[in-house]
């Protein structure tokens, strides 16, 4: 009997296809992080919620939940600084051309350091290691940057910090996890070590360079120890330490005068100043976790070695 031609085989279902049913474990799991997740993102949003709010909203209530005012007095307090400008150029030009100078010196210090044959690792990594433990104290470290002239000059906010002991530890073990076969059919194709590190090794360690790039941007942005240490130059403290500054004083000035008058004087409720200052310093470098999102999602050897 012939099969009608109109009649199609019943295609089987895959097992894929069919929407899984949550049991109540699962529930409890998804609650249980999503209150997580609520519980963390809420200070955050708290904090931007006060920093937008005036005097009286926040005089009648500590914990906000749904914006009832929105007041830029704060923000404004913080950009009609002098200094705002300046500060922001120079966080920005330590964040930039110090996590350059980071990459540059951790990368090609872990690559050489991953290799078992390089003569004198030991020793090198067990001077690198002392420095995680065991430092010359403040006073050493003064003189020693003034003896560079170092003094007023803002790569004392790079050079110092060039390498982070436990990010060159990182890298030194993520290289060591890399096919030896890579780097041996590169240099039998006439590449040499430099070539092999910036055009075989690192396109493929993109995830890992992203990563240690966010910690040592986050690093250098938050930058302000050695701004207020070395920077007798008012003009050329970073950004972190004019917010600093400009919260101390209001403070300072909240100390010697009672909150309510100040408050009427100023029309700056103290919590206001806080939280803009929290918001203006910790913005801009969120705004490069989204930039950076892809490269933690892929895969750290997709497409390098064909089976």
């Amino acid at each position: 009997m012939e099969t009608p031609v109109n009649q199609q085989p019943a295609l089987q279902s895959s097992p894929f296809q069919k929407r899984k049913r949550l049991g109540v474990a699962d529930i409890i799991i998804h609650a249980i992080l999503i209150f997580l997740t609520i519980c963390t993102l809420f200070p955050f949003y708290n904090v931007i919620l006060m920093s937008f709010s005036d005097t009286v909203a926040i005089s009648k209530q500590v914990v906000y939940l749904i914006p009832t005012t929105f007041d830029l007095s704060a923000y404004s307090y913080i950009f009609h600084e002098p200094r705002f400008l300046k500060a922001f150029l120079v966080t920005l030009f330590v964040t930039v051309v110090g996590t350059l100078v980071n990459l540059t010196v951790t990368l090609t210090g872990s690559y050489v350091l991953s290799k078992t044959g390089f003569p004198g690792r030991k020793i090198i990594m067990s001077g690198i290691l002392f420095t995680m433990f065991f430092n010359g104290g403040l006073i050493p470290f003064y003189l020693m940057m003034k003896d560079f002239h170092l003094i007023n000059n803002l790569f004392v906010m790079i050079l110092p910090v060039a390498v982070n002991t436990f990010y060159l530890i990182i890298c030194i073990a993520f290289f060591r996890t890399l096919p030896v076969g890579l780097e041996e059919s590169a240099k039998i194709d006439g590449a040499n070590d430099i070539q092999v590190l910036y055009k075989i090794v690192l396109p493929i360690s993109m995830p890992m360079v992203a990563t240690i790039a966010l910690f040592y941007a986050v690093d250098r942005w938050n930058e302000w120890w050695f701004g207020v240490l070395f920077m007798t130059d008012i003009n050329l403290l970073p950004l972190q330490a004019l917010l600093r500054e400009l919260l101390t004083n209001y403070q300072q000035v909240l100390s010697s005068i009672t909150t309510s008058v100040v408050v009427q004087n100023t029309g700056l409720h103290p919590k206001m100043i806080k939280m803009a200052v929290l918001v203006v310093s910790t913005l801009p470098i969120i705004c490069l976790y989204p930039f950076m999102q892809k490269y933690f999602a892929k895969g750290v050897l997709i497409g390098s070695i064909k089976g």
